[in-house]
């Protein structure tokens, strides 16, 4: 299959459906009304990644989408069946830009992504909708709205963690055939890779996608070559493996052309971690290594590997160390997915019980709580009526008088004349009255 990473797409929405005007004619109905249905909804324009694509090279035969539009109402007020939308099933990593191929609409980084790109027309209303008191029979109804039309220009950047870039004839094409199971073309002259190869490594634990792209050269930037739109394919990586043809004359020259043209390229291209290895050392006198690995770690300023992709050299040494900096970047992005992620919600009956059942119980510590403070309350004088009082002071006066009467009583008694066995003497009686004193009384009656 031919590989594509550019396509130009024309993409029109489903236009909606017309209302109808309609009448209800029923025998026995006399007023039947208006009985006109709506339009139905014009189609959407969507694009989706799908995992089992690596090219646009459909796009390249199928340049217009175009959605179904909505059918017209009809009678007995029915609503006219919608348009079926119009999927554009596009590789991962995909970006979808205006027909001025610098805005950016959306970047389909994931699979199963979903974007509308553009949204179907509503249908009209038929006259059954504008029915009222004052308009009992409307003979008029909605158009539905027309459908949009846009270019859009799609760009394929290959999702991989590592890049291999250098001159051409620098051995890429070989160290992706060594380390993975790809069969790029492999020749002994220039710009045999025409394409970006896509390879999977495996070394100790990690797994990670490697991408071979067409060589650079001097001036690519400008369009010399195959100029430098395949380095978009390298934007996404996480390592960029610098190849350096160890046969050459000029090393220091080579590696500071190539970072020339990364520079040039801009998007961060530049600023990316890079791992320098010197290929074909096998085939390099044991007198000029040296000399040319010293060389090449004054001109980057860094440790430089030394590798042969026809023996197998130093390979593991370099797949490590790129390993290394694609697992840093993957948990890094896998601490931004967690703290950008909002807390899941129980939605369902199912799943709140098992947060509340499920949950783990830490017991809570003992804190000994401190004494309460006692407050000191105002005493309350408690308000007595005057009719309280009344009977307060009359039963304190006759509880008086009792106590002044007991004192009389003791105080008599104990004036009484005792005769000489002790005894109080008997009062003596009185005298009976005589017949005088009778015969007086019955005179005054």
């Amino acid at each position: 299959m031919r590989f594509l990473d550019v396509a130009k797409v024309y993409a029109q929405s489903g236009a909606g459906g017309n209302g109808c005007i309609a009448f209800r004619r029923e025998k026995f109905i006399e007023y039947g009304g208006p009985y006109g249905g709506d339009g139905g909804r014009g189609g959407d324009v969507i694009a989706e990644a799908v995992d089992n694509l690596n090219t646009l090279i459909d796009y390249r035969f199928q340049q217009h989408v175009k959605a179904q539009s909505g059918q017209g109402g009809l009678g007995k007020v029915m609503t006219g069946k919608g348009g079926d939308d119009a999927v554009m099933k596009v590789p991962v990593g995909t970006e979808i830009y205006e027909e001025d191929g610098e805005t950016l609409i959306v970047d389909m980084a994931t699979i199963g992504q979903r974007y509308r790109l553009l949204k179907g027309g509503n249908g009209g209303f038929g006259n059954f909708h504008f029915k009222s008191s004052t308009n009992q029979a409307p003979n008029f109804a909605l158009p539905g709205q027309p459908a949009q039309e846009r270019v859009f220009i799609l760009k394929l950047k290959l999702i991989a963690d590592a890049g291999l870039i250098g001159m051409p004839n620098a051995g890429k094409s070989t160290f992706l055939s060594r380390v993975s199971a790809a069969r790029p073309k492999i020749a002994d002259y220039p710009f045999t890779t025409l394409e970006p190869q896509l390879g999977v490594v495996k070394i100790d634990e990690t797994d990670f996608v490697l991408a071979d792209l067409p060589g650079l050269i001097e001036g690519a930037h400008e369009g010399v070559g195959l100029g430098d739109r395949f380095l978009g394919h390298a934007e996404r990586c996480a390592s960029i493996l610098h190849l350096i043809d160890g046969t050459g004359s000029a090393i220091a020259k080579t590696y500071k052309t190539i970072r020339a043209e990364l520079e040039a390229y801009g998007e961060g291209l530049a600023q990316k971690p890079e791992i320098v290895a010197l290929n074909k050392v096998d085939a390099i006198p044991q007198k000029d290594l040296a000399k040319k690995k010293a060389a090449l770690e004054k001109a980057c300023g860094h440790k430089v590997h030394m590798i042969s992709g026809v023996s197998g050299e130093g390979i593991n040494t370099v797949l490590r160390a790129m390993a290394s900096q694609i697992n840093a970047r993957r948990k890094l992005r896998a601490q931004e997915a967690e703290y950008g992620r909002p807390a899941p919600q129980p939605r369902t009956r199912a799943e709140r019980q098992s947060v509340n059942y499920k949950a783990p119980v830490v017991p809570q510590p003992k804190v000994e709580k401190p004494a309460p403070k006692v407050k000191a309350v105002a005493r309350k004088v408690p308000v007595v009526s005057p009719r309280a009082k009344g009977l307060a002071l009359a039963k304190a006066k006759s509880a008086k008088a009792r106590q002044e009467e007991e004192e009389i009583v003791t105080t008599r008694a104990k004036a009484k004349p005792k005769t000489a066995t002790g005894r109080a003497k008997a009062r003596p009686k009185a005298a009976k009255h005589s017949n005088k004193a009778r015969a007086k009384k019955k005179s005054r009656r």
